[in-house]
């Protein structure tokens, strides 16, 4: 994020300006080429791209100590996080991956900014790696603004709390909760002397979710916090560590921005049946995906996050990949559509470390699918 990305109870004055200036110049010279395996970051805003999609910043904006993150093929980890700042006022930093554009730094091949009236879904995926020696939240961010700007500060940030560590709090105050994409948050609100802030707040961790980033959307809309004029400039995933954050990581992150009849599937109303049979570091995975909307599913893609530790070694009845993390399938020639109450069967069998886990939540088309 830069320096307005911040959680001051205050404007920031001529320092800010000053920070903002010399961040978005920063951008432009920091840029990295893509990253391979492990490659190290310990630049203030250095940035590099991954999969070809998506960019990583190490954005150690709130703080002179040093940085630094490692970057793999599907996210980053924090390998070094020195200091801290006071839980009263503005993080660190925001180590992050983002689809969209960032003060100028745009990901490869992005669909951002674009217009909410004409985006019909945003199915993403994350994958989440915690430590307990530090303070911190986990925030997935969603930009918006009333142009499609591709630099500096947007009016309407929404913050989605994966999980917070600490005596920290969002911006603003708490206005209530909410049932948004089939989980119950707190909801926050506020204004950080730059931009508005709304935020949802999990009551308990989540280290793996699939959502469509619409829903969270909407809720800003209905709030009168954005309009359907707008656009939506990046989706980004990382921490905003206040003390200490080495070892928090992305395992993976996925997004995909669906816009008007160009996009790749139309919206659905679903259910899917997850059954496994597992061994000792092996399981096997059979999925039935039903269709409970009146209206034929086509090119279909359900999306979903594979816990830490496990990796898909086969599949059949459907195209998945990747491997790990954060996981697409999609169907196959002869089983793309799913007529008004059909049904469609996929499996895979993979390998596991650790504690066996279901994924957390689907999501088809972009659209949450029930459980059961």
């Amino acid at each position: 994020m830069r320096p307005s990305k911040h959680h001051a109870r205050g404007t920031r004055g001529l320092l800010g300006a000053l920070l903002t200036a010399l961040a978005a110049l920063a951008a432009l010279l920091t840029v990295a080429p893509a990253a391979h395996a492990d490659t190290t970051i310990c630049e203030q805003y250095g940035s590099t791209t991954i999969q070809d999609r998506y960019v990583v910043q190490n954005n150690r904006w709130g703080t002179s100590d040093t940085q630094c993150i490692t970057v793999t093929d599907s996210g980053f980890r924090l390998t070094q996080a020195d200091g801290s700042v006071p839980t009263n006022g503005a993080p660190k930093s925001y180590p992050s991956v983002f689809n969209g554009c960032h003060y100028t730094n745009c990901s490869p091949g992005t669909r951002l900014p674009a217009r909410l009236g004409t985006i019909s879904s945003a199915p993403t995926s994350i994958s989440y790696s915690y430590v307990s020696n530090a303070v911190y939240d986990a925030a997935y961010d969603i930009w918006l603004d009333p142009t499609p700007r591709t630099d500096g500060v947007n009016r309407t940030e929404i913050m989605v709390w994966f999980n917070k560590v600490g005596s920290i709090q969002p911006v603003g105050s708490q206005v209530g909760t909410a049932t948004v994409a089939g989980r119950t948050w707190q909801v926050w609100s506020g204004n950080n002397g730059s931009n508005d802030v709304l935020s949802f707040v999990a009551p308990s961790a989540i280290t793996s979710w699939s959502f469509d980033v619409m829903d969270f959307v909407r809720q800003a809309v209905s709030r009168g916090l954005a309009q359907d004029s707008w656009y939506l400039t990046s989706v980004q995933a990382g921490f905003e560590p206040w003390q200490n954050g080495a070892g928090l990581a992305v395992n993976s992150f996925s997004s995909t921005v669906e816009t008007g009849s160009g996009g790749s599937g139309t919206p659905a109303a679903c259910k899917v049946a997850y059954a496994t049979n597992v061994w000792q570091g092996g399981f096997t995975a059979d999925v039935t995906v039903t269709n409970t909307g009146s209206s034929p599913v086509s090119d279909w893609k359900l999306a979903f996050a594979l816990p830490t530790g496990q990796r898909i070694t086969s599949a059949w009845g459907a195209g998945v990949a990747p491997s790990a993390g954060a996981v697409t399938a999609s169907g196959l020639s002869y089983n793309a559509q799913i007529a008004p109450g059909g049904q469609v069967t996929f499996g895979f069998q993979g390998s596991y470390a650790g504690t066996f886990a279901k994924p957390a939540g689907f999501s088809l088309n972009g659209t949450a699918c029930t459980t059961g």
